[in-house]
C-alpha cells in the first residue's frame, strides 16, 4: 500500500486525501488543531471544512508533522501558498528521504516572484524530479461529492508523474500527466486573478458577454507569460489552463470569484477579508503575478487592473473604463 503525508486539512487537502485513500493509499494528514484532527479521526469527516464527507477508513490525522512524515512515498503541500516557505522550513528535515512533494497550491509567493515548486526545491533541498504539481479544476466540494473529474499531475520526470497518476487514479478522479511544470504552475496561479476580475464584473451586474472576454484575454495573458517563462503553448489549452480558468471564473464554488463579486457590489477589500472564511489565492498572488510579468517584460493588463482594484482602492467602473480604452490591437497580440 502507497503511503501518502497531507500536510493541510483544508477543503483541498482533506478533499485530495481523499481521493488518495480511494485509490488505495495509506494517508495520514496534518492539521494544526488538536480538535479537527480528532474529528477527522474519530467521526471520519472535516467538520469544518467538508462536513457531511465520509472519508476512507485508510485516512487518519495528527498534529504531529513527523509523525505524517515517516515513511510517505509522496508527501502532499496543501497549504496556504504565502505560508508555505515558512511550514516547509519547520517540516522539510523530518521529511522521508527520497519522498516526492506534492504541491497543491496555487500561486506565486510575494517578493520572490517564486512558483511554489521552485520554493519547495530550494527551501527542501530537493531536485526538480522530486517535486510534482496537481492542478487543474479542482473544485473541492465537487471532489468531496466524488462527481468526475479530471486533473494533471505534472513533474520534469515523467516515470514520477505517472507514480503520482497511479496513486490518485479513482473511478471519479482522472488525472493525466504533463512534463511543463512552468505552466501548469502558470496555469493555476494566473486562472485565480482572473477569476477575481470575473468575479468583480459579476457583482457589478455585468453579462456574460463580459465574462466570456475576461476569461479569453485572461488565457491570453496568462499564455504570453508562459510562452516567456519557456512553457508549451499547449498546456494553456489542456486542463490546467483553460480548463481549470473555466471552472474557477464561472462557479459559485470558488473562493476567487465570490471574494471579486463581494468586491464587485461595494464591499471594502477588509470587509470581504472578513466575510471571507478561506484562502483566497488571487487575493495576495496577483501583485506576484504582476511583479513576474514585469520581470519578463509582459504586458497583462487584466492583472494589472485586478491590483488595482484590490490593493490601490481604485473603484471597478473607473478600472473598468481604464481598461476598455486601451489601445486597439490583433487578437494574437
Amino acid at each position: 500500500m502507497t503511503r501518502c503525508a497531507v500536510y493541510g486539512t483544508g477543503s483541498w487537502g482533506t478533499a485530495f486525501a481523499m481521493v488518495l485513500g480511494d485509490a488505495g493509499c495509506e494517508v495520514t494528514l496534518w492539521g494544526r488543531r488538536r480538535e479537527l484532527v480528532d474529528a477527522i479521526n474519530t467521526g471520519r469527516t472535516n467538520p469544518d471544512y467538508l462536513p457531511g464527507v465520509e472519508l476512507p477508513g485508510s485516512v487518519r490525522a495528527t498534529t504531529d508533522p513527523e509523525e505524517v512524515a515517516r515513511g510517505a512515498e509522496f508527501t502532499v503541500l496543501a497549504v496556504p501558498s504565502q505560508t508555505l516557505r515558512g511550514n516547509l522550513a519547520r517540516w522539510a528535515p523530518m521529511l522521508h528521504p527520497g519522498t516526492v512533494l506534492v504541491s497543491l497550491m496555487k500561486g506565486v509567493e510575494l517578493g520572490t516572484a517564486k512558483r511554489m515548486s521552485e520554493v519547495v526545491e530550494e527551501v527542501a533541498g530537493v531536485p526538480a524530479e522530486r517535486v510534482a504539481v496537481l492542478t487543474g479544476p479542482n473544485l473541492a466540494r465537487e471532489i468531496a461529492a466524488r462527481q468526475p473529474a479530471a486533473a494533471v499531475v505534472a513533474c520534469s520526470d515523467e516515470a514520477v508523474a505517472q507514480r503520482l497518476q497511479a496513486a490518485c487514479h479513482t473511478p471519479y478522479f482522472r488525472p493525466y500527466t504533463n512534463t511543463d511544470v512552468v505552466g501548469c504552475e502558470l496555469g493555476g496561479a494566473v486562472k485565480n486573478v482572473i477569476a477575481l476580475a470575473v468575479g468583480i464584473a459579476d457583482g457589478m451586474g455585468l453579462g456574460d458577454n463580459t465574462k466570456a472576454s475576461l476569461i479569453t484575454r485572461g488565457l491570453a495573458e496568462t499564455t504570453r507569460l508562459g510562452l516567456a517563462m519557456g512553457a508549451d503553448a499547449h498546456t494553456f489549452a489542456g486542463l490546467a489552463g483553460m480548463g481549470d480558468l473555466v471552472a474557477t471564473c464561472s462557479s459559485p464554488l470558488s473562493r476567487n470569484h465570490t471574494f471579486g463579486t463581494n468586491l464587485g457590489r461595494g464591499m471594502t477589500l477588509e470587509q470581504t477579508i472578513a466575510a471571507t472564511k478561506q484562502t483566497a489565492e488571487g487575493v495576495k498572488s496577483c501583485e506576484s503575478v504582476l511583479d513576474l510579468a514585469r520581470r519578463h517584460g509582459v504586458d497583462m493588463p487584466i492583472t494589472e487592473t485586478v491590483v488595482e482594484i484590490v490593493h490601490d482602492g481604485k473603484p471597478p467602473l473607473v478600472a473598468l473604463k481604464d481598461l476598455m480604452s486601451r489601445s486597439a490591437k490583433a487578437e494574437r497580440h
